[in-house]
């Protein structure tokens, strides 16, 4: 599928906020981050302005984006309606949160309020996961990994992007213990995404033009001619095709990116705590890209089973 640049800004920046809003929930739920109001209220507001940033780049890739409004009558049955449903949900609890810090209101309502921005954002990202493996004409994503790959990465870049404005902006002191939970959670997301791959490449899925006239399997079918003498839509979004040592180019970089870079980050800052600030700029960076860089083989791998109705040799293949 063509990797439009809307969509891989949408899953790359609302996967990050969502990410960072679980973690910041958790911590200030559990009472971890309530005694800096200063902290919290910057990451409430990086992750809500990452979120909306997302969902507004969303809205270039739709034909007619004055009548997005009309998906949300049909959360019934799409996951793209639900899921534009919960994001501005999931709003109720970031401004209540924001509000709690901002007028001093007691633990107990803080505390609730924080805990609700948690499954706010985890549906938020389960249903966008949803729009996907739900596709059954698209095999590299209708399979069990594509909703754990989602909520692995949001989980690693928003808690890379925590911790950097933690580093960055309030100077937080040089303990291990974070780095290596950072560390944990970006080794899961590379894992979760080696899984991935792994699955595609062995259940690559769909029909070839034998099976689909009924032919035995290894049959020699060719096209009489072209469907169409010019490029259409389906060819333009359904037929992008990435070459397979690219791919695997991409991917190795992808984990370099996203594991061994900020790995040697980290270790220059726990051994050299001068170069800490630098570091988590480094990691930060380095996730969001890798993210991104993810999010662009998950759509350029993806190939819609309408491609077995045309030939390599049609137009604009």
């Amino acid at each position: 599928m063509h990797p439009a640049a809307s969509v891989i800004a949408f899953t790359t920046l609302s996967g990050a906020g969502y990410g960072l809003l679980v973690w910041l929930g958790l911590l200030v739920g559990f009472g971890q981050a309530g005694r800096s109001p200063a902290l919290v209220l910057t990451a409430l507001l990086l992750g809500a302005a990452l979120v909306a940033a997302g969902l507004l780049a969303s809205l270039a890739h739709l034909g007619r984006p004055e009548r997005a409004w009309r998906a949300f009558s049909q959360w019934r049955s799409s996951w793209l309606s639900r899921e534009g449903v919960a994001a501005l949900a999931g709003f109720v609890p970031i401004l209540g949160l924001g509000w709690a810090v901002l007028a001093g209101a007691g633990p107990a309502l803080r505390d609730a309020f924080a805990l609700a921005l948690v499954p706010a954002s985890l549906l938020t990202l389960v249903c966008t996961a949803r729009i996907y493996d739900t596709l059954r004409p698209i095999p590299a994503w209708h399979n069990r990994w594509v909703l754990p790959g989602f909520l692995a990465l949001a989980a690693a870049s928003g808690g890379a992007l925590l911790w950097a404005l933690g580093v960055l902006a309030f100077a937080l002191p040089p303990h291990r213990g974070d780095g290596v939970v950072l560390l944990v959670l970006l080794a899961l997301a590379a894992a979760v995404k080696w899984a991935y791959w792994r699955h595609i490449d062995r259940h690559p899925g769909g029909v070839d033009p034998a099976a689909a006239l009924a032919l035995p399997a290894g049959s020699a079918v060719r096209s009489f001619e072209a469907p169409h003498t010019e490029a259409n839509f389906l060819l333009r979004e359904m037929g992008f095709a990435l070459a397979r040592k690219h791919g695997a180019r991409l991917r190795r970089l992808c984990l370099v990116l996203l594991v061994v870079l900020p790995a040697l980050a980290l270790a220059l800052a726990w051994a050299w705590p001068w170069l800490r600030p630098p570091a988590a700029a480094l990691v930060a960076g380095s996730v969001l890209v890798a993210c991104a860089l993810e999010r662009w083989l998950f759509f350029a791998q993806a190939r819609h089973l309408v491609m077995t109705w045309y030939a390599p040799q049609g137009p604009g293949v």
